[in-house]
């Protein structure tokens, strides 16, 4: 496959996620209106569909290790159109929920299989730009996707909304059938043997740079989420930003986040990778005190949390491939399983926080309530990533030298 197509390839796949939550989320509240259903059940159109996205990622990464990705792939993709028109029709709210479920449980196949393609193609530290490139193709896909859908909401209703997920999917399992050529190199047959998946597991969760990137990513991750589940309530009902206006300003969250992964390709051959990840560092603590010391103070205005909140995007830029990449780096023959758990507890934080998000956002109404479930949310993971971005990855976040990386690969690979 060629450069640019494997590129593409990765932007579909990655892609996945933020059509199935930013293109989603201008039409909650007229789905939620529309169904009479309380807020917290609202909530859990999104947390069911990540939920169920991070747990079947440590059942497709092995899978995919052990048949390989093609074949995961046109599965996954297949399942991920036909949950789409079922959730389009759903009747009832209960019903919509199941359907984002197993849309989530397919979306795991192929978001865990684009960061394990990076490792069947790429040395670790081409895999961070090789990623970045991907998730640039991701951002361009989120630019559109937030306005489409506030503009099929408001012209067409929530369901036509809903509906275009499936055109998405089968796009992607187009190009996947006809163009994807397997990147497994050699499959591993002993991948879906207990004694093998728990001790590539334990291998995993024992390795200190698994866990520097892979945190870094989940609570990269966790303050992306916590914007996408709070964002539409309280730019549209609590400060009055017509459904139109609230795809925009998703709009120019996305495009900021591309020029992230930029900076991210123009900081990785100038300063190295520590130093990258600490600057990213610093600029989302700075986003997120900001935007959390405005919300103490009373400032309820869409420019004190959007502005700063472009900051913390632009180093979003930065930690998610670098995290994605550097966490499955150091296993080239178990790269599914370390997609797998690195995707399983960004999901694992995205649940915990979507179920606090449903009790907080429970009292908003039009024009009422208050920004801070949003903005002390987004304070809380800014800390968080800044502190691993500081210490974690400084200590281990240096690519393994030739020696130790054949070790983690014979070990990952439960070779004897």
């Amino acid at each position: 496959m060629s450069p640019g197509l494997i590129v593409l390839v990765l932007s579909l796949l990655l892609g996945l996620q933020p059509i199935a939550t930013d293109l989603y989320l201008p039409a909650l509240p007229a789905l939620t209106a529309g169904f009479g259903a309380p807020m917290s059940q609202a909530q859990l159109t999104l947390t069911a569909l990540l939920l169920c996205f991070g747990l079947s990622q440590l059942v497709w990464g092995p899978l995919s290790d052990r048949f390989g990705r093609r074949p995961v792939l046109l599965v996954g993709m297949s399942a991920f159109v036909a949950a789409s028109i079922g959730s389009t029709f759903s009747p009832s709210m209960e019903q919509l929920i199941v359907w984002r479920a197993v849309q989530g449980v397919a979306m795991g196949a192929g978001v865990m299989c684009a960061r394990a393609i990076v490792r069947d193609l790429y040395a670790p530290s081409e895999g961070a730009r090789v990623m970045s490139k991907g998730l640039t193709g991701l951002g361009l896909i989120a630019c559109t996707a937030a306005p489409v859908g506030g503009l099929l909401s408001d012209l067409f209703g929530w369901r036509v909304s809903l509906m275009s997920l499936a055109v998405f999917g089968a796009i992607a399992l187009a190009v996947v059938a006809w163009r994807f050529e397997e990147t497994l190199a050699q499959k591993n047959p002993r991948a879906l043997e207990p004694r093998t998946l728990l001790n590539n597991w334990v291998l995993i969760g024992r390795h200190p740079t698994f866990w520097a990137f892979a945190l870094l990513s989940t609570a990269s991750y966790g303050g992306l989420f916590t914007f996408l589940a709070a964002s539409s309530f309280v730019f549209i009902r609590v400060l009055g930003v017509s459904t139109t206006g609230y795809g925009v300003l998703m709009f120019s969250m996305s495009f900021t986040y591309i020029l992230g992964t930029f900076l991210c390709r123009y900081l990785l051959p100038r300063l190295g990778l520590r130093r990258t990840v600490a600057i990213a560092g610093g600029m989302t603590l700075t986003a997120g005190t900001t935007i959390g010391v405005l919300g103490l103070l009373g400032v309820q205005s869409v420019w004190a949390i959007l502005v700063p909140f472009w900051l913390f995007m632009l180093a979003h830029g930065v930690h998610q491939p670098c995290g994605q990449s550097g966490a499955v780096g150091p296993f080239p023959h178990a790269a599914g399983a370390a997609s797998a758990l690195s995707g399983f507890l960004s999901m694992a934080a995205a649940f915990l926080m979507g179920g606090w998000l449903g009790v907080s956002l429970a009292g908003i109404g039009a024009g009422q309530g208050s920004v801070l479930p949003l903005t002390n949310g987004l304070w809380f993971w800014s800390v968080l990533i800044a502190a691993t971005a500081w210490t974690l990855v400084q200590r281990h976040g240096e690519p393994l030298s030739p020696p130790q990386r054949l070790v983690a690969e014979g070990g990952a690979a439960g070779a004897p």
